[in-house]
């Protein structure tokens, strides 16, 4: 399968980020109209994924694992819609569970201590900065999701062995969604709990779509694997 062949199932995600964009609903009068338009694009990668069939993700545990990580995603993106009226930390659960999921989808092979060890520095530097500014169960809960959202991000880096070849283009679209939710969570971290980052929403929610899109693109690697099997 080629990487073209998935663009026509992921039109409607494109359709419907665009919405998003186009809309740009104010996040200060939050509503379930404003929450369906922000998950709009996260239920058409549910769609993406179904459309490769149920019996494709009955066969593959890791694709049906991005997908229920898809739909904790869903609720987590309705939870932060209301985060100013205190739902903030139900965003950050749903996520949490996200990442497990994601993280458990990637696995543990090949390991890649080196990629372990530069996401634990680079997660320890983000904790450190934004210590200062938390206060309450924050203190605790943003360390426990940086750990998540960091292990989560090592698991998919560990695939891409450029040097050894062994690496598919859904390797390294595992690898690049899951840099890209990492630079979108710490920028909502920053502006929330540190200063004003200068067009945060749009950093943000760009970063975090694309991220997800390519989450779900690395689910049909072993769509791919099956198909080459067919025609050996």
């Amino acid at each position: 399968m080629q990487v073209k062949s998935e663009g026509p199932k992921l039109v409607p995600f494109f359709k419907a980020t665009c919405v998003y964009f186009v809309l740009w609903l104010p996040t200060s009068s939050p509503s379930w109209f404003s929450a369906l338009i922000k998950c709009l694009p996260i239920f058409c990668l549910w769609v993406f994924l179904l459309a490769h069939g149920i019996s494709f993700l009955g066969a593959h545990s890791s694709a049906r694992k991005i997908l229920a990580g898809l739909i904790f995603s869903a609720l987590g993106d309705a939870f932060l819609i209301w985060q100013e009226q205190g739902y903030f930390s139900h965003g950050l659960l749903m996520f949490g569970i996200t990442h497990i999921l994601y993280s458990s989808a990637f696995g543990m092979k090949p390991l890649n201590l080196r990629a372990g060890l530069v996401i634990a520095v680079i997660s320890g530097l983000s904790y450190t900065l934004l210590y200062s500014y938390l206060s309450g169960p924050f203190t605790y809960l943003v360390a426990v999701y940086i750990a998540l959202i960091g292990f989560m991000g090592w698991r998919a880096i560990a695939g891409v062995q450029l040097t050894n070849d062994l690496w598919t283009w859904t390797k390294l679209s595992a690898c690049l969604g899951a840099v890209l939710f990492m630079v979108s969570d710490l920028t909502i971290a920053v502006n929330k709990f540190c200063f004003p980052v200068p067009h945060s929403r749009a950093i943000i929610m760009a970063t975090y779509y694309a991220a997800q899109m390519l989450i779900a693109l690395s689910a049909v690697e072993c769509q791919d694997a099956d198909a080459a099997r067919k025609r050996a």
